[in-house]
């Protein structure tokens, strides 16, 4: 069967127009429980490190209600380094097979088309790929291959140099600019258009005001035709708007899951498919509520101009 995109001519506030093919279409954005399995992500620490921990935690995460759990095993933190192939299926195989034999709809975060593959035959569901394909030229033709969701973020290189990337004229004209390249790159290695999901990489290689920029016009990455998953949870440019007023020091990044929550209704009342965070309940609450809102709300029309999917 052809995967094609579910476009509607217009939206409430908080209601998704376009979704992905076969995932969940619950009427509001959908929501991402984050299962770090490393041992130095930047939002626990590596508490979920041993296979045990982050199965229960994605245990968790589904019975908090999440829609989606996603496994990675490679921190993608400013700065880290990367663990060997070997490593990362090690890591995240164990708990990608427990999660999806529990019923989990189940993403696996990776950039490794190996690994991507072995996370399918595991039981995944979904491919959350941070390097948009860039960092595996056989991640494109696996997905191809494969016919499942996939998700292609904005990228400009591996963390240990990303903050030197973070040079834009415009960031929002930049950023559309090279995700239609990367989602044009994947249409001609076959994926078809309704797998693609598009992610505009919030704190991969931006500064903090980059990144509120393209929250703020969330809009023009929702012109590009696809789904748009966001990932702002618990990072640092949320820590330094909560910075201690006396000392200047950004809010540690477990406490930033309140701000998280205004985020994601800021970004579902535009539109957003889907919110990639690690308080999933509190998450959950604010899109069915901004959805509701968004029923008595004026349609947001997407017209020709915006979306290249309409005949």
């Amino acid at each position: 069967m052809t995967a094609t995109l579910h476009v509607t001519a217009s939206t409430h506030p908080g209601t998704p127009d376009v979704h992905p093919y076969g995932l969940p279409r619950p009427g509001r954005a959908l929501v991402m429980g984050v299962v770090n399995v490393t041992p130095d992500s930047f939002s626990d620490g590596g508490r979920s490190f041993a296979p045990e921990a982050a199965v229960a935690h994605g245990l968790a995460l589904l019975e908090q209600g999440a829609d989606i759990v996603d496994v990675g095993g490679e921190s993608t933190r400013p700065g880290a380094g990367r663990p060997s192939a070997e490593e990362e299926l090690r890591r995240v195989l164990p708990v990608v097979r427990e999660l999806a034999a529990a019923g989990a709809l189940v993403s696996v975060d990776t950039m490794r088309a190996e690994v991507a593959a072995r996370a399918l035959d595991a039981g995944a569901r979904m491919v959350n790929d941070v390097s948009g394909g860039l960092a595996d030229p056989a991640m494109l033709p696996l997905m191809a291959r494969a016919d499942m969701p996939y998700v292609l973020m904005h990228w400009r290189g591996h963390s240990a140099g990303m903050r030197a990337n973070a040079v834009y004229g415009d960031v929002v004209t930049d950023v559309v600019g090279e995700l239609r390249l990367r989602t044009g790159a994947a249409l001609e290695a076959g994926i078809p258009p309704g797998r693609l999901i598009v992610d505009p990489g919030l704190g991969f290689a931006k500064e903090a005001e980059h990144n509120w920029q393209l929250l703020a016009r969330l809009g023009e990455v929702r012109a590009l035709g696809h789904p748009v998953l966001v990932g702002a949870s618990r990072k640092s440019f949320l820590g330094q708007v909560l910075a201690d007023p006396t000392t200047g020091k950004p809010r540690p990044a477990p406490l930033r899951d309140a701000a998280t929550t205004a985020v994601s209704v800021l970004a579902a009342a535009q539109g957003a498919w889907c919110l990639r965070v690690h308080d999933v309940a509190s998450t959950l609450d604010a899109v069915r509520v901004t959805a509701r809102w968004g029923a008595e709300a004026a349609p947001a029309p997407l017209s020709r101009g915006q979306c290249p999917l309409y005949a």
